[in-house]
């Protein structure tokens, strides 16, 4: 049976500090710039809301007119900036605002499920989960 990995978060948990953003965009950027993390963390009416790429719908992947989207052995979308002609398909299609761009690159990002953000959460509220499928 491959496994699959993936990001999983527990809003519940989340106390809004944003060392999970910082955590993401310090080692993809080297720069702490909550814009330029693969997560979000916003505030919302019963604590914070996390916003993550679960790995799971791969719209982006379907949208893609060039394939620089594939699914790794492991499940995780993966993005071949080769490839990528930054069209930004990707971004309009992703339900959940997961899929992302800042201004100024030439290419989108998301997450890659490499668990820094999850190292980093005092409170438990991001983990990465690996399933087995059949």
């Amino acid at each position: 049976m491959p496994s699959v990995k993936r990001l999983a978060s527990d809003s519940s948990k989340c106390i809004g500090c944003g060392a999970c953003m910082t955590a993401c965009s310090t080692l993809f950027f080297k720069v702490d710039d909550p814009a330029r993390s693969c997560i979000s963390v916003t505030p919302s009416d019963s604590g914070s809301k996390i916003t993550v790429c679960d790995q799971t719908c791969r719209l982006c992947v379907a949208e893609c007119p060039v394939q620089a989207l594939t699914v790794s052995s492991q499940g995780v979308v993966m993005l071949d900036r080769k490839l990528c002609v930054g069209c930004l398909a990707c971004v309009a299609v992703c339900p959940i605002a997961a899929m992302r761009h800042y201004p100024g690159s030439a290419n989108p990002f998301k997450c890659i499920a490499c668990g820094a953000c999850a190292r980093k959460c005092p409170t438990g509220a991001i983990g990465i989960v690996v399933e087995e499928r059949s």
